[in-house]
């Protein structure tokens, strides 16, 4: 993930003014004199020599014509020296904010080659702003802290913007390596059917790339990425344009039953809030949700059991390892899919049926 320039560059430029000067001395010739040559006042001489006043391209034609040394060389020197004024005023700024990186997971972004580690504060500044693609730590400030409401209003954003911030940043640079269709909601509806049916499909990693394929083709992209930090988060649905999507799951579920669950979660945002962004924080309080919330649950919930059917499977009260599987099995899901929502529902206690759900390992990231 980490790219490194191999581009080498000094800490120090020569002045064009100092190499003017040398020319001058190896011609015998006096700024005065130069200066009556070019038709040009002393003053503005002394200034180039002196690296008070910068050597414009008129001036670098008048010095060809005068010393015979092209103005592409005495353009270039100018180019050169001043890049190197503006990176030396940069690097002053960094060190001056060096202690903004303080609020970022910096061990996390190192770990999973985000950030070349081993830099000093000034330069991991400079890295983290170049990771976000921002100019500045106020520009950075204008685009991740005064986001959409939607977002804002996430406690898992709230609790730790800089953090997460930073796993939603990974996750559109990853988003941006990979291809979709433009985003179609009526196409995405009809995956989302075929993707309900692949919830007792084996192996799991098989299949998370076939639902990132189906996905990709109705404009949502699937990004898996742990967390950074301390975040706790379970997953978040975001745009990278109108007409593109990204789901994005943090590998926090352990249990096919809660993939599923927050697969479809933000599939509803999407769904049902296109353009806007959330963030969705692990086992956070639903019975305190917003609306956009439940209106996602109730999406999610619905999309992977449909009330009538469940209301019959609820009513019946027979919730034995093979009455689940019996109905898993009619409704073409994962029984852990059932196990989860009668769990949280509270028909059945928590230690209860777990050996219906298969767990999860993922594949070690870095």
């Amino acid at each position: 993930m980490e790219t490194r320039e191999a581009t080498w560059r000094p800490d120090w430029a020569v002045p064009p003014g100092e190499i003017l000067l040398e020319a001058l001395q190896e011609r015998e010739m006096s700024q005065a004199e130069l200066a009556r040559r070019m038709g040009r006042p002393f003053k503005t001489i002394n200034e180039i020599v002196n690296a008070k006043a910068a050597l414009t391209p008129d001036t670098a034609i008048q010095l060809e014509r005068t010393l015979g040394i092209r103005a592409t060389f005495w353009n270039n020197l100018e180019a050169a020296y001043r890049e190197h004024l503006a990176f030396e005023r940069a690097r002053v700024e960094m060190e001056a904010n060096a202690g903004w990186v303080d609020a970022f997971p910096v061990k996390g972004l190192v770990r999973y080659g985000l950030l070349q580690g081993g830099l000093g504060k000034g330069e991991t500044l400079a890295a983290i702003l170049k990771f976000f693609a921002v100019g500045s730590p106020r520009a950075w400030e204008g685009h991740w802290l005064a986001p959409a409401a939607s977002l804002r209003a996430s406690a898992a954003f709230a609790s730790s913007p800089h953090a997460v911030a930073a796993w939603l940043r990974w996750g559109e640079i990853v988003a941006a390596g990979l291809e979709t269709d433009p985003f179609d909601a009526e196409h995405l509806a009809n995956v989302l059917r075929d993707i309900r049916g692949l919830t007792r499909r084996e192996p799991f990693s098989q299949t998370v790339t076939r639902v990132q394929d189906l996905l990709a083709t109705a404009g949502v992209v699937v990004v898996l990425t742990p967390e950074l930090g301390k975040t706790r988060l379970s997953g978040a649905a975001h745009w990278l344009s109108p007409g593109r999507a990204i789901i994005q799951l943090s590998l926090r579920h352990k249990s096919d039953d809660q993939f599923w669950f927050s697969l479809f979660h933000e599939a509803g945002h999407i769904v049902t809030h296109k353009g806007r962004d959330y963030v969705d924080a692990a086992n956070g309080g639903r019975e305190d949700a917003g609306e956009d919330e439940r209106a996602a649950d109730r999406f999610a919930r619905d999309s992977l059991i449909p009330p009538g059917d469940y209301a019959g499977f609820v009513s019946a009260g027979r919730f034995t390892p093979d009455e689940v599987r019996a109905f898993a099995r009619q409704q073409g899901i994962a029984p852990g899919i059932a196990v989860g929502r009668i769990q949280h529902e509270g028909l059945v206690d928590h230690s209860r049926l777990n050996e219906l759900k298969k767990p999860i390992h993922w594949a070690r990231t870095a």
